[in-house]
């Protein structure tokens, strides 16, 4: 049997002895002698090394502020070799009237390298071969090898090209950042925005024309549009390829203000694209190129005969062949005696033309056509704008008879989109412009002729559309009225009678136009459907009637009835308000 011990019982006055010292705790090692001396002198010696760092540490703090505000601290700075980085710049964007991006810039890094410190230039150079197959191996170890402080390697690198180059652990290469000019619409608006160079200044358009204020940061609104340059540019594009066309051009202007809402060139070319950039493609046709255009001249003609108080629209001038010196000028069409200025028009006679200019003489002609801004470059807003080819001094009989009808005298169809605008808008002459107008803001101007012939003219250029040459341009309840214009283009100094350069001219809607619209293609060829004729009747007036059929809802042009409608030219009221004068 287990009996549970009893402790022994505490007697006062007994002295026991001492609890015994409880045994160590498990796991507790004790250490004693030679082993705790070692122990102590490790710590003691890791005590000092801590000491010495943080005595280093306090050193070098110390001389950081006492360079930081040191008096000559900048200069202190300034001896330290470092590369210098160019100045980021940030460029204002370009839109189009209604805001939308033509022109912007995307952040981008540049690969630099400082030349003073590259080690194996040619192992580096084929490193970043692997990387950017741009760039030219030699050229690279050239410019890595030269000394510099700061040398571009290649510019734009996408993130994962840095990413790469990174990778590389060269301690010479480096990044600056930069920016990208791009086109988020392509080559839709080329010959108009233009483009930057390298180093993302304008080298041609706008881009060249605003560098001044682009490059400061200040934004480029433009009066053009991004939907009606979309739909012109495919119909223009569609015109060239059906009739074969080497080249076209086209021009919508709002007839009030001068503004231009649509210019196209074609070919053409993308400014994110180098290679697209050929010396053809980057030829604007619209603003730069100046031709002889025909019989859209007979509209300034006309105009400026009825200016001139000696022509009545009911005049009427014999339309048998007029020899002029050595020079006989013939209608394609005879009318067969005597015809009225409207009849003239209409039919689009060179003879009766001639004779109306002679009759008014060349000293006024000069004057009207600089009134319609014909003798000089017009005032745009680019670079690319071509300078008339007018003849010079006092215009001869000959002079005076051919200008009447187009030849003899080259302009852009810039050019004679405005001299239109003058001629139908109530008279006044408004400089084109590519910058859009407030709302608030009145268009400047100077009058070219009197309302009275402005009115006239509208009613001529109706009857070109409803009788004449320029049927295939009729776009119902549009009330579309033009002129069309085929002349022979010039080549090597003569002309070319196969080589044709066909426009038509037309505004709308007719009896209070709101835009003017230019169309011409440049050496189009005849097609079984057109009875193998290349002449603007067949080609350039139906594009134009393409076209406005196209952009009037977008510019809030509503379809009406026509108040000039007729049924027979030599009887109806058209006519008969033309000839009245009504």
């Amino acid at each position: 049997m287990i009996r549970r011990k009893t402790p022994p019982a505490i007697v006062p006055g007994i002295d026991l002895p001492p609890a015994p010292t409880p045994p160590d705790r498990p796991g507790l090692v004790r250490l004693e002698g030679t082993t705790k001396s070692a122990l102590e002198t490790g710590r003691n010696r890791l005590a000092f090394a801590g000491g010495v760092f943080l005595l280093l540490f306090l050193t070098v703090a110390v001389r950081l502020v006492d360079v930081a505000f040191h008096p000559n601290a900048t200069e202190v700075a300034r001896a330290i070799p470092q590369p210098e980085l160019p100045m980021k710049t940030v460029r204002g964007d370009v839109t189009d009237r209604n805001g939308i991006l033509l022109a912007t810039n995307l952040p981008t890094v540049n690969l630099y390298a400082d030349a003073r410190i590259v080690r194996e230039p040619e192992k580096v150079a084929r490193d970043l071969k692997d990387i950017l197959p741009e760039i030219d191996v030699a050229k690279t170890v050239e410019r890595l090898k030269s000394g510099q402080a700061f040398v571009y390697l290649h510019r734009h690198l996408t993130p994962a090209q840095q990413f790469a180059v990174n990778r590389l652990g060269v301690p010479a290469l480096g990044f600056e950042d930069g920016e990208l000019r791009v086109y988020p619409q392509g080559g839709l608006f080329a010959h108009v925005v233009g483009k930057t160079d390298i180093d993302n200044r304008g080298i041609s358009g706008v881009e060249r024309r605003f560098e001044d204020e682009l490059k400061d940061g200040a934004p480029v609104r433009l009066s053009l549009d991004l939907r009606v340059q979309t739909a012109v540019m495919r119909i223009l594009g569609e015109a060239m390829t059906t009739f074969k066309a080497d080249g076209a051009a086209a021009v919508v202007q709002d007839a009030r203000t001068g503004e231009v809402v649509s210019l196209v060139s074609l070919p053409d070319f993308d400014p994110n694209r180098p290679e697209t950039m050929t010396d053809d493609a980057m030829f604007n046709r619209a603003t730069l190129g100046v031709y002889e255009m025909g019989s859209v001249f007979k509209v300034f003609n006309t105009a400026i005969a009825l200016e001139s108080g000696k022509i009545q629209v009911t005049s009427r001038y014999d339309t048998s062949p007029l020899k002029i010196a050595n020079y006989t000028i013939h209608d394609l069409h005879s009318l067969k005696g005597p015809a009225s200025v409207p009849e003239i028009l209409i039919n689009s006679s060179n003879i009766g033309s001639a004779r109306m200019a002679l009759e008014f003489g060349g000293e006024f002609q000069h004057a009207y056509l600089d009134r319609f801004g014909l003798t000089r470059p017009a005032a745009l807003e680019i670079p690319e704008v071509g300078a008339p080819q007018v003849p010079p001094g006092n215009w001869s009989n000959i002079t005076v008879a051919t200008v009447a009808f187009g030849h003899g005298i080259s302009v852009s169809p810039l050019q004679v989109a405005t001299a239109a605008s003058a001629v139908v808008n109530g008279g006044v002459f408004h400089p084109a412009t590519l910058l859009a107008h407030e709302p608030d803001e009145p268009p400047q101007g100077v009058r070219a002729v009197s309302e009275r012939t402005s009115q006239m003219m509208r009613r001529l250029m109706r009857m070109v559309v409803t009788e004449g040459s320029g049927k295939k341009a009729e776009v119902p309840g549009y009330r579309v009225a033009g002129k069309t214009g085929t002349a022979e283009k010039v080549v090597n100094g003569r002309y070319a009678k196969h080589q044709l350069l066909s426009s038509f001219l037309a505004v709308f809607p007719a009896d209070k136009p709101r835009y003017t619209v230019l169309v011409t293609l440049d050496a189009p060829k005849g097609l079984p459907s057109t009875y193998n004729f290349a002449t603007a009747g067949w080609n350039a007036a139906p594009t134009a009637g393409k076209v406005i059929a196209a952009i009037a809802p977008m510019l809030g042009v509503e379809p009406t009835a026509d108040p000039f409608q007729q049924a027979d030219p030599k009887s109806g009221p058209l006519m008969v308000a033309a000839m009245k004068g009504d």
